[in-house]
């Protein structure tokens, strides 16, 4: 039998069960596994994928959506690959164009590489900001932050809701609640009782991923990221937004090299709901 053509595959939603298949997809285009990853985001959002008829899936990607379920305030795409025996065949365009007619009305947002830009771009998202990927070991230096941090508890996570969605602009709620199963380390920062920030560690293969960070400053954003880095052993990763630069020369100083650059993406909106001077870095890329 011939074998269809690509553009007759259907595009169909990926479920928890695809998470295999699509970490084998990843290693494909020789990016790590994840498969904690995949299965976080299988789960938190709605998967979208192109089944290889020989097997494997052709493409896959990663839709999460913010705000009241019915009609979201907010949509961010992420993990976007596409098989290198199926590379440059206009898959990913249609995929993506897939995703931004499903989305209608509703603004997107999406971390683009250097690689994946040009195509974006011809879609109509435009560059509204832009994040510095660090990694490394952590290494304390000068005086002990004044700022008090603690292990995040259960009775915590109405109050880091309610911040969350001050500081992001949307609610992330199924994102959000799904953090201590997902994550080593969750935690907050306090004054006076009050919650001023709070930051997740979370396991991703050799690294253990600093994200979401949100911290009333920089100080606080500091605090936090010390006190997550003192609890583990593993590097540190992290994508900070370029425009805190007092945080990105701190990170620097204490051990965290840059190693990449992303573009920060919208389609339909100008730039990012909420307070971008809060907000240090996403959960991940792929969620925003």
């Amino acid at each position: 039998m011939p074998t269809p053509s690509l553009a007759a595959l259907p595009i169909r939603r990926l479920t928890l069960r695809d998470r295999i298949a699509c970490a084998d997809l990843s290693e494909d285009r020789g990016w790590p596994r994840e498969e904690h990853k995949w299965g976080f985001l299988l789960s938190a959002g709605k998967g979208y994928g192109i089944d290889d008829p020989e097997g494997g899936l052709v493409s896959a990607c990663v839709a999460t959506e913010y705000g009241p379920q019915d009609r979201p305030d907010l949509v961010a795409i992420g993990m976007v690959l596409v098989a290198e025996r199926h590379a440059r065949q206009g898959v990913g365009r249609r995929l993506m164009q897939h995703l931004v007619s499903a989305a209608g009305t509703t603004p997107l947002t999406l971390h683009a590489t250097p690689y994946g830009r040009p195509l974006y771009e011809e879609l109509g998202f435009k560059v509204t900001g832009r994040a510095e990927m660090l990694r490394g070991h952590f290494t304390p230096a000068g005086p002990e932050s004044r700022i008090a941090t603690r292990a995040a508890t259960a009775e915590d996570l109405a109050r880091i809701l309610r911040l969350d969605e001050a500081v992001f602009g949307a609610d992330r709620t199924p994102l959000i609640a799904r953090l201590p199963a997902f994550a080593d380390q969750v935690r907050v920062a306090e004054d006076n009782g009050r919650i001023i920030g709070y930051a997740a560690a979370w396991p991703n293969m050799d690294t253990q991923v600093v994200g979401p960070l949100i911290a009333q400053d920089s100080e606080t954003a500091k605090a936090l990221i010390a006190s997550l880095a003192a609890r583990t052993e593993r590097p540190l990763r992290t994508d900070l937004d370029v425009r805190h630069e007092d945080l990105l020369s701190w990170a620097k100083e204490r051990g965290l090299a840059s190693c990449a650059f992303n573009a920060v993406m919208t389609y339909g909106i100008a730039e990012l709901p909420g307070d971008w001077t809060r907000r240090f870095a996403p959960l991940t890329v792929a969620a925003g």
